[in-house]
């Protein structure tokens, strides 16, 4: 039989919530039932009731999800405390059991809103008819009562401290069960605290989201094909997977003492031993001879706002030479050689990553990575447009900018069928097929840069059909 689950959610990042808890139900093998009632699936309130098969399955969200503050055995919800009494009387087989001899605390707090102390103790006194006989005890109870009080958002606005107070949307009871376990890994992760980073280097909440999305797990091996400066590998690695990292630019590896810089931030998170090897090769003309390696593919590609894609190659070709070759002559420094790079447009770059991903990727592995995307030209059909036989889309969640975003994409690997290593052809290009859809992703550099300002033609066509 299901049991109702109070989850109440930290407020940030609220289209990567459910998509997180489904990849968690996933690595550990249940099913969540969500409601059906659309306004209580809404993303931009932090509660949410779940049902689930048993307690253990809520304590292993809550130990894993980066987004759950609280999890608690729902007892009842209302729009006034006469209704929550009301509602929570109906439901005392629930709680009936902790009344002789459970010690207990109370917690009484707030969303939008700070309660004065002398009403959450008028709180705490209006449950007096649960007739709980244990003693009280604030610092180690068997259990905790919580209540949720919901206020509307106020931010922006001027006013004193408990103005408002009572004059709540909506307040939630329970039963406490676990607190957010994963919440402190942002800390632990935070980017200033690192002793190797980089200005592109993945903030570190959302580094641990995009770890949840490949279900990394001990045993696990994932790969990251432009790791930079490896904040995707340290929290990957923190959940037990193996990690190999490569990159086109083998100085974002390693910094410039020793040992790199990548190896240096993983020992000071105690995962050194977890990344399997490091590696400086353009992902376009990669060294793997056998597909099906990963159980994972997790990158943040580069799209050119603080650093854009490179591949192997000159921008312009070079004339024919004449006349005789050249007399090799030895350097005068053991500088290493640097090849030659040109411009990887970000949506071939794209559908590579979902090619390669096809080779390397063992069947039900997933490909998870960050899609930049302007917000008035983005459609479906940009994502869709990526996807090739054998690969289905799993999530797509926005982190809103405004005029621009970014898509973290997860797509998983549907079949078995086994493919040729993928050749990266530019003749095959989506940017270079006339029949296929052009992504809004398209050349994102350029209209980054201009503004995402409409090219005039468009816009005087536009003006016309008006």
């Amino acid at each position: 039989m299901l049991t109702q689950y109070l989850f109440v959610f930290a407020q940030v990042h609220d289209e990567f919530r459910v998509p997180e808890l489904l990849s968690i139900s996933e690595l550990y093998g249940f099913e969540i039932k969500f409601p059906e009632n659309p306004e209580d699936k809404d993303t931009s309130r932090p509660f949410m009731i779940l049902e689930l098969e048993s307690e253990e399955h809520a304590r292993l969200l809550a130990s894993r999800c980066i987004l759950i503050k609280y999890v608690c055995e729902f007892y009842a919800r209302g729009k006034s405390y006469d209704e929550i009494h009301e509602r929570n009387r109906l439901r005392k087989p629930q709680w009936e059991k902790y009344i002789e001899d459970t010690s207990f605390k109370f917690l009484v707090t707030a969303f939008n809103h700070t309660i004065p102390q002398w009403r959450q103790k008028d709180v705490v006194e209006s449950f007096s008819y649960m007739d709980f006989r244990g003693k009280i005890d604030m610092k180690n109870p068997d259990i905790t009562l919580a209540c949720f009080e919901e206020y509307p958002d106020k931010h922006g606005t001027t006013r004193e401290k408990t103005e408002g107070d009572g004059e709540f949307d909506e307040v939630w009871f329970g039963r406490l069960i676990e607190v957010g376990l994963a919440r402190p890994l942002v800390k632990k992760f935070d980017v200033k605290k690192r002793v190797y980073f980089g200005n592109t280097s993945m903030e570190a909440e959302m580094s641990l989201l995009m770890a949840n999305q490949t279900l990394a797990s001990p045993g696990k091996l994932v790969y990251d094909p432009f790791v930079g400066t490896g904040s995707i590998a340290y929290t990957t690695a923190h959940f037990g997977a193996f990690v190999f990292g490569s990159d086109i630019d083998g100085r974002q590896i390693r910094g410039k003492v020793k040992p790199p810089g990548i190896i240096r931030a993983a020992a000071q998170y105690g995962v050194a031993n977890r990344i399997m090897d490091l590696c400086t090769f353009d992902v376009t003309q990669n060294p793997w001879r056998c597909g099906e390696l990963f159980d994972a593919i997790v990158t943040d590609p580069p799209y050119g706002v603080r650093a854009g894609a490179k591949r192997l190659g000159r921008k312009n070709k070079r004339p024919p030479r004449e006349g005789p070759l050249p007399v090799h002559v030895e350097r005068p420094d053991d500088q290493p050689y640097v090849p030659p790079t040109k411009p990887y447009e970000l949506s071939e770059l794209a559908r590579d990553l979902v090619l390669l991903a096809r080779y390397m990727l063992k069947p039900r592995g997933r490909l998870v990575f960050f899609l930049p995307t302007v917000t008035e030209e983005y459609e479906e059909l940009d994502v869709q447009a990526m996807l090739c036989e054998g690969m289905e889309i799993v999530a797509n969640s926005l982190q809103n900018f405004g005029s621009w975003g970014r898509r973290l994409i997860t797509i998983r690997k549907t079949t078995t069928k086994k493919f040729s290593p993928p050749t990266f052809d530019p003749a095959h290009a989506v940017t270079d097929n006339v029949d296929a859809h052009v992504p809004a992703h398209k050349d994102f550099r350029e209209k980054y840069f201009q503004g995402f300002k409409k090219n005039d033609a468009i816009a005087d066509s536009e003006a016309r059909e008006d």
